[in-house]
């Protein structure tokens, strides 16, 4: 047995992989699938399924959404306050429950185990961040002249549902969950196919923090047994949804024939600028962070570095020196870039880079499967450099959720802040400068839902997040992500 085969099996056991659960979680309990099937979950650092779930149907749906409306209205009924010392246990819970859920993670998606690490964080910072959020949903008095009272409040939207994705399978879930929870909503969640674990494990602490049965549900399965009845659902009251533009269109479609309120976060190809000024120390190893952290798979990962003409060559040099240096393999050996999450996004990456090579694009660093020798059969690319001369190219235009980079090079500042707003996506960007005027003109030129100032990923939990354009619409985190699970109410009073 190899150091690895043995640390994994020790990881196995710390994480009781045998123990975790089968089932849905309805009505504060796991329950078996109604109509009985299966599916297997692969750890893709080894390419080999390592637990399995329940693949649920319409009637699971249906149960869960049942549960969800019978318990709303009473969640709803009760105190701001007491709903934030729920949500305050659940944060405690998720960090003493932390290592396990970690690893959990580190099996089901692929992730590094510091990755999944951070992620138990902050998804406890979430649940902090909504507690403290939980009775502070204010609405304002409106003058509106003498004899006369108006006021709006803040209600509940009510029954939500939540498509969460395979990248951040539990800060996905979180930012999403924590916010409806401390509204007043119940929610039914279902979590990607390929991740479904730690979203089984977070019913379960909120069921032992106390929140009441049926609030939060969550059921398991593919796309189109679980994910699709869901959305059409006539029962549900809005839904969040993060993944594909094409499946956002459907999603949307769904929604439109029940009239459901909708928030949608659909990707990126997000733009990664270098002016001629900044600081390279800093700036080049921020750009590796911002594409190959979980792999590249990120929405909001800065995959278009656009670099001023008379900085690219040093750029280049130094990222191919850097990423010469990268070490890839399985979560638990902890290096520098983890697995693809599955062979078929695997095989996606490998043809948008070789679609790209073939096309004429020249491929500085990278650009191959790799095969490490402590595990062999995971989901591994290399970390890859492409540079692209064509704004217009499928690699510049098309999201590729892996560990690929893209070089682009500007002219001068106006057309860098053209290049960055030249495709339709619209989730994040970023530029390294000393100049703060032009980082305000970046900021209010680029069309994106978040800018980042001399460091990607820079805003932590309290800041909204959402793209626009084909990254979607709406909110998460902060305090706009509270108000999309709550609805407006007026109400003007005449005195007599």
């Amino acid at each position: 047995m190899s150091n690895l085969d043995h640390r994994l099996a020790e990881a196995r056991a710390e994480a009781a992989i045998a123990g975790l659960p089968r089932g849905h979680f309805i009505d504060g309990a796991f329950v078996a699938p109604l109509e009985g099937g299966e599916m297997e979950s692969f750890d893709p650092g080894l390419g080999r399924p390592f637990a399995s779930f329940a693949n649920g149907s319409q009637a699971d749906v249906d149960r869960a959404v049942q549960s969800a409306r019978k318990a709303q209205k009473a969640w709803a009924r009760t105190a701001p306050a007491e709903r934030g010392r729920i949500l305050r246990r659940i944060a405690d819970l998720i960090l003493e429950e932390g290592r396990r859920l970690a690893l959990v993670e580190m099996f089901d998606a692929g992730k590094r185990l510091r990755e999944a690490e951070g992620d138990v964080r902050s998804a406890a910072r979430g649940f902090e961040y909504y507690a403290g959020a939980a009775d502070k949903l204010e609405g304002a008095q409106i003058p509106v002249g003498e004899g006369y009272l108006a006021y709006t409040v803040q209600e509940p939207v009510g029954v939500v549902a939540q498509i969460i994705p395979w990248n951040y399978p539990l800060t996905s879930a979180v930012r999403g969950v924590a916010p409806a929870l401390a509204c007043g909503c119940s929610v039914v969640l279902k979590p990607a196919e390929q991740t479904p674990f730690t979203a089984l494990l977070l019913a379960e602490i909120c069921k032992r923090a106390g929140l009441p049965d049926g609030v939060f549900n969550v059921v398991t399965g593919t796309g189109a047994r679980v994910g699709g009845p869901l959305t059409a659902h006539g029962d549900i009251d809005h839904i969040t949804f993060t993944g594909s533009v094409g499946t956002g269109s459907r999603v949307m479609s769904e929604a439109a024939r029940n009239i459901t309120r909708v928030t949608l976060e659909l990707g990126g190809k997000s733009p990664h600028v270098l002016l001629a000024d900044c600081d390279l120390d800093r700036a080049i190893p921020d750009a590796m962070g911002a594409i190959f952290e979980n792999a590249g798979q990120i929405c909001s990962a800065g995959s278009r570095l656009i670099v001023e003409r008379a900085i690219r060559d040093e750029v280049a040099e130094r990222l191919s020196k850097a990423m010469a240096g990268l070490r890839t393999g399985h979560g638990l050996a902890n290096l520098d870039v983890g697995a693809v999450n599955s062979a078929e996004q695997l095989a996606r990456v490998e043809a948008h880079v070789e679609g790209a090579r073939g096309r004429g694009n020249s491929i500085i660093s990278g650009g191959t499967r790799l095969s490490p020798e402590d595990a062999p059969g995971g989901w591994y690319f290399a970390p890859t450099l492409i540079e692209a001369p064509d704004p217009a190219d499928a690699i510049v235009q098309e999201e590729i959720f892996g560990p690929v980079l893209t070089l682009q090079v500007a002219d001068d500042f106006d057309h860098a802040v053209a290049l960055a707003d030249g495709t339709g996506y619209a989730l994040a960007g970023a530029i390294h400068t000393r100049d703060l005027t032009k980082a305000v003109r970046f900021a209010r030129e680029v069309d994106a839902g978040q800018i980042y100032v001399n460091e990607y990923f820079a805003a932590p939990f309290e800041v909204p997040f959402g793209g626009n354009g084909k990254s979607g619409f709406g909110r998460a985190k902060g305090l706009e992500g509270l108000k999309t699970y709550c609805k407006l109410k007026s109400v003007t009073m005449k005195l007599v």
